[in-house]
């Protein structure tokens, strides 16, 4: 007896059992489904831990804008409460170390001298008091003034080598507190001595960021003002400090490029004021090489001796006004 037919039909019939276990079972039973929701709760629970992740950062990113908003408004308030300088700060920001009374003794020294020349070149006691308000108040305030300027151009220039100090004592692992000693000991003066300043005052227990905003005061430039920004919100808010005067770095830099652009463009001005302003004295000097009889009537008569103080007036005036117009403030 053949079993053949009953071998193919047995095999068939387990083939067709186990197409029916594996593919029509599982609907039948509903394990399909059962996957399919634990696939469903898995997709949405990792759906649901990234929209919560992302609304972490997002709340982390907006409170870091609230914290760094505030920062900057509290400066501001404090940029604007500020008031008018005292003469002992304007000596300090001038670099000297003059009491007020050595400044007081400068000024008198000045108005005698101004109000003698002016007396004796005008021949009138009409001249004396322009004179010695010009020498007592005018000439003492412009020399704290041209003394403040030379020092903070010197404090610019040396200002952006102290801040990549900062940066590369920050990334390799220092402090803070010792990268500004570093700097304190080391650096171009003046920048030496108001970053030592700084230190003394964080030993006697200043915050940093407060005793920063006391190098503006000392040294009120805007290089100074964003690095006592950044220092205060890093304080305040976090972040890497490295990075952000990095930033500050690349914007003092091009900030000194653009300001050294500005005054090579500005040359040929400058020289054409220093030959106008220069040109009535040659004028003058050439006519009395030629004529000194004809010239010298402007200092041996008292009508000519009053002539040329009101025109050394006027050309005071005209020198000033070109100098406005030829310097230009970054």
């Amino acid at each position: 007896m053949d079993f053949t037919p009953f071998i193919v039909a047995g095999l068939a019939m387990a083939a067709i059992g186990a197409v029916f276990q594996a593919f029509v079972y599982p609907h039948l039973s509903g394990d399909a489904r059962a996957d399919k929701r634990r696939e469903a709760v898995a997709a949405n629970s990792q759906q649901a831990g990234a929209t919560r992740r992302t609304g972490e950062r997002a709340q982390d990113a907006e409170k870091r804008r609230k914290q760094v908003k505030e920062s900057l408004k509290e400066l501001e308030q404090k940029a604007g409460g500020k008031q008018k300088i005292s003469l002992e700060s304007k000596i300090k920001q001038a670099g000297l170390e003059w009491e007020k009374s050595r400044y007081y003794m400068f000024s008198a020294i000045s108005a005698a001298i101004f109000g003698g020349l002016a007396f004796v070149m005008s021949d009138s006691w009409l001249f004396l008091a322009p004179g010695l308000f010009v020498g007592g108040v005018g000439f003492p305030s412009w020399t704290l003034g041209y003394l403040k300027k030379r020092r903070l151009k010197k404090f610019i220039d040396a200002f952006p080598d102290a801040v990549d100090i900062i940066i590369r004592g920050v990334r390799a692992g220092l402090p803070l507190g010792d990268c500004l000693r570093v700097i304190a000991g080391e650096a171009a003066e003046p920048v030496r001595s108001e970053f030592r300043l700084v230190i003394e005052s964080t030993a006697l227990g200043l915050q940093l960021g407060e005793a920063v905003e006391k190098l503006h005061e000392r040294v009120p430039v805007t290089e100074v003002n964003f690095f006592s920004i950044v220092i205060n919100i890093q304080a305040k808010a976090g972040g890497n400090l490295s990075e952000a005067l990095g930033n500050l770095s690349r914007v003092l830099r091009d900030r000194k490029k653009m300001a050294q652009k500005v005054n090579a463009m500005s040359q040929e001005a400058k020289a054409s004021a220093g030959i106008i302003g220069a040109l009535p004295f040659f004028v003058t000097g050439a006519l009395y090489l030629t004529s000194p009889r004809y010239v010298e009537l402007l200092w041996i008569t008292s009508t000519g001796r009053m002539i040329m103080f009101g025109c050394f007036i006027w050309m005071f005036f005209g020198i000033m006004t070109m100098k406005k117009m030829i310097n230009f403030d970054m």
